[in-house]
């Protein structure tokens, strides 16, 4: 059963009540009679199962950071390769022209 928490709008009075939901929500003040509003509460989590401690996750790289992650199915040997060959090349043509 929920329990529910009501301000009074007269005296200010707060107070709380164990209800069915399908009871009707109390509309006056049990001190002065006056008029009172439900207030909202945040509702109660349980954390049951694996995975929400630290120690139930897998641990982390230490040098990973966002936006670092690595392509799959790229060679860095063969790029800076392509690049040093072109390099050579272009460094011979000129030694050529002079």
């Amino acid at each position: 059963m929920p329990l529910y928490e009501y301000m009074c709008q007269a005296c200010g009075l707060r107070f709380e009540r164990r209800q069915h939901f399908s009871d009707e929500p109390v509309r006056t003040c049990p001190e002065c009679s006056g008029e009172v509003v439900r207030l909202i509460q945040p509702a109660g989590i349980i954390f049951k199962g694996s995975g929400f401690y630290v120690t139930d996750s897998r641990s982390k790289s230490p040098t990973a950071t966002p936006g670092t992650r690595k392509e799959v199915g790229k060679d860095e040997s063969s790029t800076s390769h392509e690049v040093t060959k072109a390099d050579t090349s272009s460094t011979a043509a000129k030694k050529d022209d002079a």
